[in-house]
């Protein structure tokens, strides 16, 4: 926020000491993952791999290895960038922030976390302190991103996270787009899919679907339509693998 000249703070708080936010632990059925855990201990986790491929996908992609080894996936969130990796993860996971300040602590849905470019529902007197991640059985995801060199902002990226019912239809499924003007994750095409038993023309269908509903911008990334075709294409992509993912995951 400072190098962009969007934040000229009086003092600055060096909070890479409060270990206690460095966590990842299983609790039941949710993951918790501590704010200050960095990019390269989300990468490595077998855990966070086995349970949350979709996290893998993108912490690989995300700038380089010294700001994986810095980076934290609250600071990844509460710098709310809107070319951000890990924003578009934590939401199709339906994952929860959960906020601390001097009246107690608070926890929200991840949709409900950024309320702007660069803005977060986290007030001034507040601290991001944790994310959460529901467990589910029968389930995959995946992300993938078009980046003009490795370790940029993407032009476009996609995830997408689902769960199938015993009878192998999606039970659950989330999909969301980054870089392009996209508040939330794609309903129209959850609700095409939500009940239905994975195939390609649906996913066709749905990546149509997202390819309307994002607003991108033209710039030097790209143009408008060159990055609907993306948004279409990724979402397609993202799909195939995590029904492939939850069928694995199934069938183990």
């Amino acid at each position: 926020m400072m190098k962009l000249r969007l934040a000229r703070p009086e003092w600055l708080i060096d909070i890479n000491d409060l270990r206690e936010l460095d966590f990842i632990l299983r609790n039941g059925d949710v993951l918790r993952v501590g704010a200050m855990t960095r990019h390269a201990t989300l990468l490595e986790s077998a855990e966070v791999s086995r349970l949350f491929p979709i996290v893998s996908d993108a912490e690989r992609v995300i700038a380089d290895p010294t700001v994986r080894n810095r980076g934290t996936i609250g600071g990844s969130l509460c710098q709310a960038d809107p070319a951000e990796d890990l924003s578009t993860v934590c939401e199709v996971l339906r994952g929860s922030a959960v906020i601390r300040g001097p009246r107690g602590e608070r926890v929200i849905p991840l949709t409900e976390f950024h309320q702007g470019p660069y803005e977060t529902a986290v007030a001034q007197n507040e601290l991001l302190t944790e994310v959460r991640f529901p467990i589910r059985p029968r389930s995959g995801s995946a992300y993938e991103k078009v980046e003009r060199r490795v370790g940029d902002w993407a032009i476009v990226a996609a995830g997408a996270a689902m769960s199938l019912a015993d009878d192998g239809t999606m039970d659950d499924v989330a999909m969301g787009l980054t870089s392009v003007g996209l508040a939330g994750t794609v309903t129209e095409a959850e609700d095409l899919l939500r009940g239905k038993a994975p195939s390609e023309e649906l996913f066709v269908e749905a990546g149509r679907i997202a390819a309307r509903a994002c607003d991108p911008v033209a710039d030097q990334r790209g143009p408008v339509d060159y990055k609907r075709h993306l948004a279409d294409e990724l979402t397609r992509r993202v799909l195939r693998r995590a029904a492939v993912r939850a069928t694995d995951s199934q069938e183990g």
